[in-house]
């Protein structure tokens, strides 16, 4: 079964009982008038994403994907894609169409300085994933803004679990971690992953070594050597299949490719060997892993984007949109892996370490390190 359908068929559920069984509105003062929700309304929607465009097969074809949902359940909204000249330029070519729109939808770090656009059309809704507006005027602390939704997700959850499937599946005992560039989000599944090899290596009889190559090595927004392995981009397919070679060189037969477009060319790279496993990441990446008669995906570490772009676009075409930045967990249905029969080649009793794991995780026993959380991955599991 799909669990995406099934996952958007139970929200579409919940929305309507909620909008027939809501008899009072948010004051509870109903003056004896019919509070029946209104209708949906159109909503005229742009996405504008970063060069490697809606078709990446990762970040930004859920976010794509999420909003064709929505229009799927209200067919008279429309899409029109955007794709920003760089990633220097990306607010500029907001700034250029967004008033032509009534949501404007930004996925990526590079839409952080959104804030003055955002102020200056006060009637136009924007959903930011990955990134909270920033302060104009340069302060440390993001900007929160009526008219702005901002997504960031816990993504160090989703890679603590690829971490203990990346260590209990491997055949070499050597893994590895390819990131697009070391920007918070990147950097959570990066931690999250180095934390759940350590977590199996010390709970679960895992002996798996991470390896990673100096001339790849990562350093992060604060200027810290992270190491890992690092494209340097999003979007050049050719240097991420160089990363995967060099890692399938080095024995490494499990690599966690959290690197949009270009980590498709580390599927490339592991297509051309033999008994090379890819962890996906942001999306059930199964269907990029096809290769003949076998399929070279072992899971994929999941980050819920979709879902969450149909709820907030639901929120706004109901009237019941509030802004707000928020950081979307394992208790929100926002992060997690695929066990699903269909997408996964997870031996059973990896998957029940992982359930159990992320139980764990849920009830906050265990708690990943990411970028800033001050938590030591390689000291993982400080329980």
């Amino acid at each position: 079964m799909n669990w995406k359908k099934v996952l958007l068929i139970a929200f579409a559920l919940v929305l309507t009982l909620g909008l027939v069984a809501c008899g009072d509105d948010t004051n509870g003062d109903t003056n004896g008038e019919d509070t029946a929700a209104p209708a949906a309304e159109a909503l005229n929607i742009v996405i504008v994403t970063s060069p490697s465009g809606v078709d990446d097969g990762s970040f930004n074809q859920t976010a794509y994907e999420g909003i064709q949902d929505f229009i799927s359940m209200n067919p008279d909204s429309t899409v029109h894609h955007v794709l920003e000249p760089d990633m220097d330029n990306a607010v500029a070519a907001v700034g250029q169409v967004v008033a032509d729109y009534d949501v404007a939808v930004l996925a990526g770090f590079q839409f952080a300085g959104i804030t003055e656009v955002a102020q200056n059309n006060p009637d136009t809704y924007f959903i930011l994933i990955d990134i909270f507006p920033a302060d104009p005027e340069g302060g440390d602390d993001p900007v929160v803004l009526d008219n702005v939704y901002a997504m960031q997700f816990a993504e160090q959850e989703s890679g603590f679990l690829a971490g203990i499937a990346a260590a209990m599946e491997t055949e070499t005992g050597k893994v590895g971690f390819i990131g697009g560039m070391a920007i918070p989000p990147v950097v959570n599944y990066h931690f999250g992953f180095i934390s759940g090899v350590e977590y199996a290596n010390s709970n679960l009889d895992a002996n798996a070594e991470i390896v990673n190559l100096s001339q790849f090595g990562g350093t992060d927004v604060r200027g810290v050597d992270i190491a890992g392995n690092y494209v340097g981009a999003f979007n050049d397919e050719a240097q991420g299949k160089v990363v995967a070679e060099a890692l399938i060189a080095a024995d490494v037969d499990v690599l966690f490719v959290a690197a949009g477009g270009s980590g498709n060319g580390a599927f490339t790279a592991a297509k051309e060997t033999t008994d090379v496993w890819v962890i996906g990441c942001d999306v059930d990446q199964w269907h990029l892993g096809e290769d003949g008669d076998r399929n070279i995906v072992l899971t994929s570490a999941l980050k819920v984007i979709d879902i969450n772009v149909v709820r907030v676009l639901s929120d706004i075409a109901n009237d019941a949109f509030m802004g707000g930045n928020y950081v979307l967990t394992a208790a929100e249905d926002s992060t997690g892996l695929v066990t699903y029969d269909g997408s996964q080649q997870l031996d059973a009793a990896t998957i029940d370490a992982i359930n159990d794991a992320f139980d764990a995780v849920k009830a906050g026993t265990i708690v990943p390190a990411s970028n800033f959380n001050e938590i030591d991955p390689t000291d993982f599991p400080g329980l």
